[in-house]
């Protein structure tokens, strides 16, 4: 749970909003920001959201907003075009009254404000077919709208994201200052790394990414970075603050994580954790129906290979995390990031073992959703 800001007044008057201060709650489960809800003054006004950015993470706030507004006006266009409802398909980032979509208050901390998109919904775990289905569509489109913004035009946020030699070298350098205690925990984990970590660097082979276009992407596609409304409908992508240039198959292969897990991310009994094919299913569906219009054969060859690549960097990531002290992600227990490491190494290896019927999946479906099209 976030810790509630005393200075939440002062933040509050330097946006031109209409939100009563003096009623907040913490909302959301993000690992990284603190999140609240804040009612609007006016009855039947929109509520908005107020976001604290952690700027240990994100450094160049100035940066990050540049990209999310630039990201959330080409989407709004888009959405427009189409003869949608912007302002509940796309976020709306709420100005300070300098015009700014950042404020920095008095104590040094970063803020952001967006209009709260009542009657949405998102899930932390998936449960239904249609979910998967709609998730896919949302990220699908998300992408398809953003395939004609110049990746070129934004900024990379936080450098080799996704970069698993770079995640490596972090794991690494993590081990050389580690104490031996939580060293001797993750023994195990770290022999899994060995085995496959020259496999997953697929995207850092010259050679195998020379087709692969660098385009808009998110870089963070849990399913709860999706709302869905009252039918379980796609509604609108959120959470854009690691909106930049990348590869397409890192979105699709973070969302086939969150999705085609039976269990949580962070599940203890690691024999709970199976896969979920009708989910994958449904999301592939989904997803190629709205991107399979712009993806380039290469691409969708590539899917699978950040199916694979998702679950094992962000095993490396949890467990960087662990051995370093628990310094990035938020933790509600003692080895929480060593649980979290353990579930999605489990998770990698059941993908990795299934990779041919997976990968069989997306080309059937990619073929029928180019079929349509023609």
């Amino acid at each position: 749970m976030p810790h509630k800001p005393g200075n939440i007044a002062e933040v509050v008057s330097n946006f031109k909003c209409n939100a009563d201060s003096s009623w907040f709650k913490a909302y959301g489960s993000g690992h990284i920001n603190d999140t609240f809800f804040l009612k609007n003054l006016s009855v039947g006004g929109p509520h908005y959201l107020l976001q604290r950015i952690n700027h240990h993470i994100f450094p160049r706030v100035d940066q990050l907003m540049h990209n999310m507004h630039r990201v959330i006006t080409h989407l709004k266009q888009k959405v427009e075009a189409a003869g949608g409802d912007p302002f509940k398909e796309a976020l709306t980032l709420i100005p300070t009254h300098t015009n700014q979509y950042y404020y920095q208050d008095s104590m040094g901390s970063y803020w952001r404000m967006l209009y709260f998109l009542d009657g949405a919904r998102s899930y932390d775990i998936v449960t239904t077919n249609r979910q998967a289905f709609e998730g896919g569509k949302a990220f699908g489109k998300f992408q398809a709208m953003l395939a004609d913004l110049q990746a070129s035009e934004l900024y990379e946020v936080i450098p080799e994201f996704h970069n698993i030699r770079h995640r490596l070298s972090q794991l690494n350098h993590a081990i050389a200052k580690g104490t031996p205690e939580r060293l001797k925990q993750v023994s195990p984990e770290l022999e899994v790394v060995r085995q496959y970590a020259m496999e997953m660097q697929y995207f850092q082979q010259p050679g195998q990414v020379a087709a692969l276009p660098q385009r808009v992407i998110h870089n963070d596609t849990k399913f709860n970075n999706v709302l869905l409304n009252s039918r379980d409908e796609a509604q609108c992508v959120i959470d854009l603050e690691t909106v930049m240039p990348g590869y397409v198959a890192y979105d699709f292969g973070d969302a086939i994580r969150t999705i085609i897990n039976k269990a949580a991310e962070d599940e203890a009994d690691l024999e709970n954790i199976q896969l979920n094919m009708p989910l994958f299913e449904a999301y592939t569906k989904g997803y190629l129906k709205e991107a399979a219009g712009f993806l380039t054969e290469a691409e969708v060859l590539s899917l699978i290979k950040g199916v694979l690549l998702l679950p094992f960097l962000q095993s490396v990531r949890f467990l960087t995390d662990h051995i370093n002290g628990d310094i990035y992600y938020k933790i509600h227990f003692e080895g929480h990031n060593l649980q979290r490491a353990r579930a999605q190494f489990r998770l990698f290896q059941l993908l990795h073992g299934n990779a041919d019927v997976l990968h069989q999946i997306i080309l059937n479906e990619y073929i029928k959703c180019k079929g349509l099209l023609r």
